[in-house]
């Protein structure tokens, strides 16, 4: 009898500390023909000019990275980069832009994007926790293993910052702990329909 596959085409992101470095690592080992699309929340200074992190995130790399307008569609192979001082949340295929009260100190926060995305499309998430600081995205890693979707988390021993990672190794059963090269191909594979061992 074969299982359903299930498309893991809703792909999250959150890092804090290092975590720029570590996302920009990300994108440039992810093969052009992952699919779906990707939405990240990487914790950065409030003074951060508003579209030059989106710039130097792209450069060297085929993706697209863009900050997104409230309401905006959700588009497959686009990369959708947390505006500064604002939550990004996903719903029903849409992102959604809110200045809400900091969560962990910092808007936008790592656990309302992946809260988000478990509510509305649970199995098909994927979340994976870069390098930082704290514990924000660890709530958020476990509701989307409870919806039923995948948790990755990057290996602490490659992380600039480990205790982010760390933490959710010690607060939630984490899928896969993977170094960033291997977190861009299991991207790769997943969203392509493959499953992977966990």
């Amino acid at each position: 009898m074969n299982e359903e596959r299930i498309p893991r085409d809703v792909v999250t992101v959150g890092g804090s500390a290092g975590g720029i470095r570590a996302f920009r690592a990300l994108l440039t080992h992810l093969p052009e023909d992952y699919r779906g699309a990707i939405a990240a929340v990487i914790h950065r200074s409030r003074s951060f000019a508003a579209s030059r992190l989106a710039t130097v995130l792209s450069r060297g790399t085929p993706h697209c990275v863009v900050e997104p307008k409230d309401d905006e569609v959700i588009r497959s192979k686009r990369i959708y980069l947390a505006p500064r001082d604002q939550h990004m949340l996903v719903d029903d295929g849409r992102i959604r832009l809110n200045r809400g009260p900091r969560e962990h100190f910092t808007r936008p926060a790592i656990d309302p994007l992946f809260q988000s995305a478990a509510r509305s499309h649970g199995r098909r998430v994927i979340g994976i926790l870069l390098s930082g600081c704290g514990d924000d995205g660890v709530d958020g890693l476990i509701a989307i293993k409870a919806a039923g979707g995948i948790s990755i988390a990057q290996h602490p021993r490659e992380a600039e910052f480990a205790a982010m990672p760390s933490n959710a190794l010690i607060y939630d059963h984490v899928d896969l702990v993977l170094p960033i090269r291997e977190i861009a191909a299991a991207i790769a594979a997943l969203t392509n329909g493959k499953e992977l061992r966990t």
